[in-house]
């Protein structure tokens, strides 16, 4: 059979495939972000498929649209590189802080694969916070899009959920330490704060049934919230779309390839940085976790760490509870702000709130950059 015999069979395949399948198969993808438009089912799969990614966007939409995209693909890496470190690691006391050993320094790039896992999930946070930052410039936060902003809030939380969650899975002395510190801090939390801390730490100390509900928080609990909140934020996005007050859905480029192709630079660049800071900047493995023998130092790794480590550093509980009530009050700006103008020289009350929030995010930042050991640690 010549090449070209066989060419001509697999396009009669794929013509087949296409007029045979249902073109409301294409509702998963579009479900979790890969298609912008509609999905015409009346139409063959492909047809169907080129319809929805001609659908056009309103003219405002750019490359400051894009970080979006960024946290979405940052996501994406971590639940691919979380699947591939579960192959390895074992959530015991005994057996945790070996396994992770045994993946870096025997099974191949098994180290580039912990540290993209590392550095994804500080870089996420990060172009999550630049991603709602576009949105509070804009005011895309307003009517009829609250629900969307308040999807983008939940998932933030979500994505912090997840660092702090992942954090004790190392086993060493800094990852035990930090959240013994993170869950007495916790408990200083009026009403609900004593109640999660019992419920995570399930003893007076933080033991291997800590280890097991955080593992499990992480690999079973929060995967399922956060595809959950990702297509919810997908479809909402579909339902009310990005554009600005005065944009008309159609006046635009299409879907595909201008904007496509700038997530798809904004994605390249993302992994480049990554796979550099995991080459360059790898974390470090601190001494097993011995629950009797408090550390020296204890450094605070990774961004978001840092800045909830910060937090709970500052003086008179202006990190520990100015930070949630700044986002409690970020996520009711659509409340108070449901009309107005779309400059935001004109909306003082919400870039008053956002900027106060980036301050005490940079404040904790910088506060939790200190290797010291935190003082109800220090005291144990």
């Amino acid at each position: 059979m010549t090449e070209s015999d066989q060419n001509k069979g697999r396009s009669r395949i794929l013509k087949w495939l296409e007029e045979a399948t249902d073109a409301r198969i294409l509702s998963i993808p579009r479900l979790f972000g890969l298609l912008y438009g509609p999905i015409e089912d009346r139409l063959p799969l492909g047809e169907a498929w080129r319809a929805s990614m001609r659908r056009r966007l309103p003219a405002s939409v750019g490359w400051k649209h894009a970080f979006g995209g960024a946290t979405y693909f940052l996501c994406m890496i971590l639940v691919l590189t979380g699947v591939m470190l579960s192959f390895y690691y074992r959530p015991s006391t005994v057996e945790a802080y070996p396994s992770l050993q045994y993946l870096e320094s025997e099974i191949t790039f098994g180290w580039l694969v912990r540290h993209v896992h590392f550095w994804a999930a500080s870089l996420v946070v990060l172009t999550a916070l630049v991603h709602l930052f576009r949105v509070v410039l804009t005011g895309t936060y307003r009517a009829p899009r609250e629900t969307t902003w308040l999807m983008g809030i939940m998932l933030l939380i979500t994505l912090l959920a997840f660092v702090t969650s992942g954090y004790l899975l190392p086993w060493d002395q800094w990852a035990y330490w930090t959240t013994t510190y993170g869950l007495d801090e916790l408990a200083k939390y009026p009403v609900v704060g004593g109640l999660l801390s019992r419920l995570f730490s399930v003893d007076e100390f933080v033991s291997g049934a800590t280890l097991s509900r955080f593992y499990a928080t992480h690999v079973i609990l929060l995967p399922w919230v956060l595809l959950l909140l990702l297509s919810l934020h997908f479809q909402l996005i579909r339902k009310h779309g990005v554009a600005l007050e005065g944009d008309v859905s159609g006046e635009g480029e299409p879907f595909f390839p201008h904007h496509m192709l700038r997530q798809l630079v904004v994605a390249l660049i993302t992994l480049a940085v990554l796979i550099t800071l995991a080459a360059f900047f790898p974390r470090p493995f601190g001494p097993p976790a011995d629950p009797f023998t408090v550390p020296g130092e204890l450094p605070a790794l990774g961004f978001p760490v840092l800045i909830l480590v910060g937090a709970a550093r500052l003086p008179l509980g202006i990190g520990l509870y100015g930070l949630p009530l700044l986002l409690i009050a970020l996520a009711a700006l659509p409340l108070v702000a449901r009309t107005g103008e779309s400059a935001f020289t004109r909306r003082p009350v919400a870039m008053g709130l956002f900027a106060l929030f980036l301050l005490l995010l940079m404040v904790s930042l910088i506060a939790g950059l200190g290797p010291g050991v935190p003082p109800s640690v220090g005291g144990n």
